[in-house]
Formats: C-alpha cells, sequence, structure tokens
C-alpha cells in the first residue's frame, strides 16, 4: 500500500540504498562513508515528503526558485543548491542554503562573503569542476583548481568542503571512470597542499546512472534524482 501512496518512491529509495551498499562492499568500502543526497528538483513538497519521513534531511535542488517555493513546506529540510549561481540569487541562497555545491568563481565567492558577513552566518562550499571538458558544463578546468583553492582562504564565511563534479554523460564507463579518478586526483593535490587550511573531506560525484563507477573511485556523497523520484515529465 505504501507503494501507492508513495508513488513508488520508497522502493526506489531503497533500491539506491541498495546499489550503494553493494558498490561500497565491491571495492571494500563502509557504506557509512558515502552520503546519498536526493534531488528533488521539479518535485513538490508533497512528493519530497515521503524521503523527509524516511530519516532524509538533506535534499539537493538545481534551481534556487525551487528552494524558495518549497522551503516553507519542508521547515525540517536542510538544502543544497547544486550547480551554478547567479549573482541576483544570492541573497536568497545566504537565507536559505546550507551547502552549495557549483562554486566555480571568485566573484560568486565575494558575492556569497559579502552577504553571509551582513548576516552573520558561514556557508559550505564545493567547488565544481568540470572533468569532461564539455563546453555546456559548469565548473573549473582541472588546471585551474589548485589556485583557485588557494584563493578561498580569503572568504572566512566560505567554508570549503570538497570538490563536486558531473562526469560525460557516456555509456563510456573508462570515460565516466576518467573523470572521477581526475577529481580524487585534484582532492589529493589539495589535502597534501593543506589548501585553504581545509582537508577537503568530500568528494561529491556520482549520480543515478554511475554511482557505482563514484564509489570505487571513492565517492563521500552521491547526487540521486531520477532513481529515486523516477522519470521527469
Amino acid at each position: 500500500m505504501s507503494g501507492a501512496r508513495d508513488g513508488g518512491v520508497l522502493e526506489r529509495l531503497a533500491a539506491v540504498q541498495e546499489r550503494i551498499e553493494r558498490a561500497c562492499t565491491v571495492v571494500g568500502r563502509d557504506p557509512s562513508e558515502v552520503a546519498l543526497l536526493p534531488v528533488s528538483k521539479t518535485r513538490s513538497a508533497a512528493e519530497i515528503e515521503p524521503v523527509v519521513a524516511a530519516g532524509y534531511r538533506s535534499m539537493g535542488e538545481n534551481r534556487v526558485q525551487e528552494v524558495v517555493a518549497k522551503a516553507p513546506d519542508l521547515p525540517q529540510v536542510s538544502w543544497t543548491l547544486i550547480g551554478p549561481l547567479q549573482s541576483n540569487k544570492m541573497t536568497k541562497v545566504v537565507q536559505l542554503v546550507d551547502q552549495f555545491q557549483g562554486l566555480d568563481s571568485l566573484d560568486i565567492a565575494e558575492g556569497l562573503h559579502s552577504r553571509l558577513e551582513t548576516a552573520g552566518r558561514e556557508l559550505d562550499v564545493m567547488v565544481q569542476v568540470n572533468t569532461s571538458g564539455e563546453l555546456t558544463k559548469s565548473g573549473l578546468a582541472p588546471d585551474e583548481v589548485v589556485d583557485f583553492c588557494q584563493r578561498l582562504g580569503e572568504f572566512t564565511t566560505l567554508k570549503p568542503v570538497g570538490l563536486m563534479t558531473i562526469a560525460t554523460n557516456t555509456p563510456d564507463q573508462d570515460e565516466v571512470a576518467r573523470c572521477f579518478s581526475q577529481l580524487a586526483q585534484l582532492r589529493e593535490e589539495l589535502r597534501q597542499g593543506r589548501v585553504a587550511n581545509t582537508e577537503w573531506p568530500e568528494l561529491s560525484m556520482g549520480m543515478s546512472a554511475d554511482l557505482e563507477t563514484a564509489i570505487a573511485h571513492g565517492s563521500t556523497m552521491v547526487r540521486i534524482g531520477r532513481a529515486i523520484f523516477g522519470e521527469r515529465d
């Protein structure tokens, strides 16, 4: 009966959890090392509620306006913004978002920092890296990452917690693996250099189609939308 009431969301959520556990077992990792971030873009608050009730208090969104629309109905949710951010949306981010996984511009860093100082709060951020090299994707080129991250120490309200990437959308798992491996190597370089005086604990990589490959290459957070909420209209 629950499947009928929730549109199958909880069944699909359990299947994703099983995929994560199996992927960790294959490579000898503890499943507790990999967080699941449900991505609820285009979904209503009512569609998200079963996942929240199942114990997930963090949700990912790609658009600030969706956070604005859903936050009043889901006060218990901690919102993560994924992807590019326009300057005119920064104030709402500072008000409503707890983590930003899309930082790839010093102008955005400066704008957020200024507003965060005024608000008297801090924001966890992940630096987005374009490991695929596709012009349609946001993110820094891999050879820009270290210099960029070194500059983040100037913005004391921004707390760098890791790196994020979106792999090439291809059935070629070798190419997908290359994207994830490159992000892991960059994270190791940042760690060894103690860049921005942080351990860079998080690697946000892996989505519905490639979470197993991401986990095999060290992902600590997979961002799952379709495999939980079903195909979008």
